[in-house]
């Protein structure tokens, strides 16, 4: 077996939330001395990792809370299109990839629910835990680490996405104490706090290594802390953290770029923290697969519905110039340019082999609408064992949130931004010098490469800061497309405005859906808060900025 299996079990009644974040759990059916019994604990601890794909009841709809975050990091950056058949198809993601997202829209309130669902399995887990008697003790200090793990990962999601956030801890445990909290009781620098205190504890409590996949280890919660600190710009404690795991030895990148991607290598070497997903291990309807994901390829009998395709702007960006490294020009792509490699492997290109499914020469769906590209990175081959032919058409090639490419550009980011622009320089490299190592793209026959690809590392030291950063966020662009990540980033850098709205006066003369998209600066960095939470928090959470304009 590749992988724990994470299904969702219901003990003692535990409830599926689906109009609140805290419907109570009903306890009738057992006592509480079997409650408290280690099987039931461990249960419930399983069920606070089940959520992790995006899949908090027994609706079929975790694309509208997908782990991977496609829609929430992807389609509403530069790098993705919503994609599928046209503005009408899951509008709401439409709405949302042209920054008219108000607080009613489905998606907005079903990532709210589900990751604060995660976070009340957390919390109950933990209570459970410091109720029981029979729990081995030494088991206890680290399940309870995991769950705090656990608890910081969603509440850190919630945070990114949403920016005001409720901070729910163990001791809440009604709906009714739940809606009292406040998405105001802490400012941004005391929800922080507490997510950075709940990595801590699980870095505390935690074993160098567990014996199951799929849990969380020490250098796993530091990673965790090292992302924490760097959205907040703490570039000293970030430093320290990504040099801690560095010197452990836990992690290395793939030799290879393409094979991260692979299912059989999804827990490998480069992986630090990833959602465990699985397909024909019986729990019901597959929903342990990549169910958040089934909009994307094959999602239907492939190639599939048609969502989630690469923007003009990210193929451009993969352009080198004749010392292999970045252009930054957007100027579109020619059969005569040299590319980044990566390209290849990251999106589907008209012309180019698919995996081991010939050339691309499909017509995708709506491709008037959202142009002649498709994703590749993270899909697999129909003639893959790790893919589910029949409906949900899911796979069990795991979501990554944290790999070692991710800390090794943090710990370039935080060199370069507290003055250290060489050993910047250095950190980049390593991750562009496994790019120039890998195995390219070839053509169908493997007599020669598939296009004309050159890549470098940076040979030269950087002129000044501007210019370290620019290679440290293209890199992070170029390795990273499409794992969710990119519009995070240029929030946190404070660029969302510029870079969006650059890329909107170009893009939406190529691409008609976007002609009325416009981000719109202190107030599109976030989601806005769920209506339907504030309603039900009868005045206790407040609106983000400007959505009630």
């Amino acid at each position: 077996m590749k992988k724990i299996i994470y299904i969702l079990i219901l003990v003692f009644g535990f409830s599926n939330c689906t109009e609140s974040f805290l419907d109570e759990s009903p306890v009738a059916e057992l006592s509480p001395e079997q409650i408290l019994t280690p099987e039931n604990i461990e249960s419930v601890i399983i069920s606070a990792y089940a959520v992790l794909n995006g899949q908090f009841d027994e609706a079929s709809n975790a694309y509208n809370s997908p782990a991977s975050n496609w829609s929430f990091g992807d389609v509403v950056s530069d790098d993705a299109y919503k994609g599928g058949g046209g503005t009408g198809d899951q509008n709401q993601i439409h709405l949302m990839e042209i920054f008219s997202t108000d607080p009613t829209i489905k998606d907005i309130e079903r990532k709210w629910l589900c990751l604060y669902e995660g976070i009340r399995r957390a919390n109950l887990g933990i209570r459970l835990l410091n109720q029981s008697e029979q729990f081995d003790a030494a088991l206890k200090t680290k399940r309870i680490a995991e769950l705090r793990f656990l608890r910081g990962h969603y509440h850190f999601e919630a945070k990114k996405i949403y920016g005001n956030i409720c901070w729910v801890d163990e001791t809440i445990d009604t709906k009714e104490e739940f809606y009292q909290v406040s998405n105001s009781d802490l400012d941004n620098a005391g929800q922080w706090a507490k997510i950075e205190e709940d990595f801590m504890a699980a870095y505390n409590g935690l074993p160098a290594t567990q014996e199951e996949v799929g849990r969380p280890n020490k250098m796993a919660a530091k990673a965790y802390l090292c992302k924490t600190y760097i959205f907040q710009q703490k570039w000293g404690e970030a430093k320290a953290a990504a040099d801690e795991v560095i010197a452990s030895g836990n992690y290395s990148l793939e030799p290879n770029f393409r094979d991260i991607f692979l299912a059989e290598n999804d827990n490998g070497q480069e992986i630090i923290f990833a959602v465990q997903q699985s397909i024909n291990d019986g729990s019901p309807r597959n929903y342990n697969g990549s169910i958040g994901d089934r909009l994307m390829p094959p999602g239907g009998p492939y190639p599939g519905y048609g969502f989630f395709r690469p923007t003009q702007n990210l193929v451009n960006a993969y352009k080198t110039d004749e010392n292999g490294l970045p252009q930054f020009d957007n100027i579109d792509v020619t059969e005569a340019d040299f590319l980044d490699p990566r390209i290849d492997h990251t999106l589907a290109r008209p012309g180019i082999p698919y995996l081991d499914l010939g050339v691309y020469d499909w017509t995708p769906r709506e491709a008037s609408v959202y142009g002649p590209y498709s994703p590749k990175k993270r899909m697999l081959s129909k003639n893959s064992p790790y893919i589910l032919g029949t409906w949900p058409y899911v796979t069990a090639l795991n979501y990554y949130i944290i790999r070692y490419a991710d800390l090794l550009l943090w710990k370039a980011e935080a060199e370069i931004e507290t003055g250290n622009l060489e050993k910047g320089r250095e950190y980049i490299n390593l991750v562009r010098q496994r790019a120039k190592n890998s195995e390219y793209v070839k053509t169908v026959d493997g007599s020669a490469d598939a296009a004309n690809y050159l890549i470098n590392t940076y040979a030269q030291p950087f002129a000044g800061k501007a210019e370290a950063l620019e290679a440290l966020r293209m890199e992070r662009r170029l390795e990273l497309a499409h794992e969710g990540h990119r519009f995070f980033d240029i929030v946190r850098w404070g660029i969302a405005a510029q870079v969006m709205n650059s890329y909107f006066d170009v893009e939406k003369t190529k691409r008609s859906h976007l002609v009325n998209a416009r981000f719109v600066a202190g107030k599109h960095e976030y989601q806005p808060i769920p209506q339907s939470q504030i309603d039900l928090s009868q005045g206790n959470m407040k609106q983000n900025p400007n959505y009630n304009d």
